[in-house]
């Protein structure tokens, strides 16, 4: 199951309401990928960075962003592959980017506050279809607090494979992480189910 990355503190981006921190989630992806720029890409990656280093500390910056490496590093060597260096460059720091800014917005924050602000989000639009909110807003926490579970799992594939021998190929790291992942989505089904 999903492992709890919430780390309680008191910094300016705990202190920041969900909401806050959704939105500014969505603007900087919307952002990153409407404007194909590779500085702009690396900008938000070092800012990231240093978001991270200074709200988790350094170590825990650092940890996040080797486990976000398998997952950077796939989707980098697939656009060098059929794009070419720049968008090899561009992709992947926007991924590196992304990836850090939502595992720094779900270590400081309460994923029944991120609920919480989904459903306050959402409820105008979805109520008149019939449309649960707070099963809305639990799907958001859930896939905010997967990508550093996801990270963390790519990272413990390549170790474990790593120590093994085994070939460090994309494939050899997508067949185990898409079958962890399947099983994952599984358990949390069927805990979401058995709560309802």
């Amino acid at each position: 199951m999903i492992a709890d990355v919430y780390r309680p503190g008191s910094t300016l981006a705990h202190r920041l309401p969900a909401g806050a921190k959704l939105a500014g989630l969505a603007l900087a992806g919307t952002l990153l990928f409407l404007i194909p720029s590779v500085w702009l890409s690396l900008g938000a990656l070092v800012l990231s960075v240093a978001a991270t280093a200074m709200t988790l500390g350094r170590r825990s910056a650092g940890r996040t962003l080797r486990a976000s490496l398998p997952i950077v590093v796939l989707v980098a060597g697939f656009q060098l592959w059929f794009a070419g260096p720049m968008a090899a460059l561009l992709f992947g720091s926007r991924l590196a980017a992304l990836l850090l800014m939502a595992a720094l917005a779900a270590a400081t924050t309460r994923p029944s506050d991120i609920a919480d602000a989904v459903e306050r989000l959402v409820a105008p639009c979805l109520r008149p279809f019939g449309i649960d909110p707070a099963r809305v807003g639990l799907a958001v926490s859930l896939a905010i607090r997967f990508v550093p579970v996801l990270a963390s799992l790519a990272s413990e594939i390549r170790e474990a494979q790593a120590a093994r021998g085994l070939d460090r190929s994309a494939i050899a790291l997508a067949v185990p992480l898409v079958v962890r992942l399947f099983k994952m989505a599984d358990e949390i089904a069927e805990a979401i189910d058995a709560r309802s």
